[in-house]
């Protein structure tokens, strides 16, 4: 069953987000968008468009290019690909990352960025290119009480405190 579809940001909102580093990142356009490994994954693995160094017991921004469109009732669940947290210990800043059906059409684009968190003695290189961490779709239910909605207008923290 297929619910989302994903594509890239504007080369505007790309060159916003990465500001300086834009130079040294893949084209846009050649950002792979998130694929799964293999017929049976779950994960859609997404790529480090630029090096990140993710120093020891500090974090790093990942600005991914990619945004996803998905069917209302369906969220797109961001985790570390396995292999990198078993190995380094690197887990997303916010445990999982949630990006809900309404993000694409936020003012951002919908530009899936990824906090990183290193709570190792070392720092932890992630190389442009690497795939660093993985998306699920997953459905979700909603609360018979469910009516006074806010909207949309950006990414972290847009819909209230």
């Amino acid at each position: 069953m297929t619910v989302a579809k994903f594509g890239h940001v504007s080369a505007s909102q790309w060159a916003e987000a990465m500001g300086e580093r834009a130079a040294e990142a893949l084209p846009l356009e050649e950002i792979p968008l998130p694929r799964r490994a293999t017929a049976g994954s779950a994960g859609y693995d997404f790529v480090a468009p630029a090096e990140t160094v993710v120093p020891a017991g500090g974090s790093a921004l990942i600005c991914t290019g990619i945004r996803a469109e998905m069917e209302p009732g369906w969220v797109l669940m961001l985790f570390p690909r396995s292999s990198l947290g078993f190995k380094t210990g690197i887990r997303l800043a916010n445990s999982v990352g949630i990006i809900d059906s309404d993000y694409a059409f936020a003012k951002n684009e919908g530009h899936i960025m990824v906090k990183l968190r290193n709570p190792s003695g070392q720092e932890v290189t992630i190389g442009r290119g690497e795939r660093f961490c993985q998306g699920v779709f997953l459905p979700y239910g909603t609360a018979e009480e469910d009516s006074d909605f806010a909207e949309r207008s950006g990414g972290f923290g847009s819909t209230g405190k």
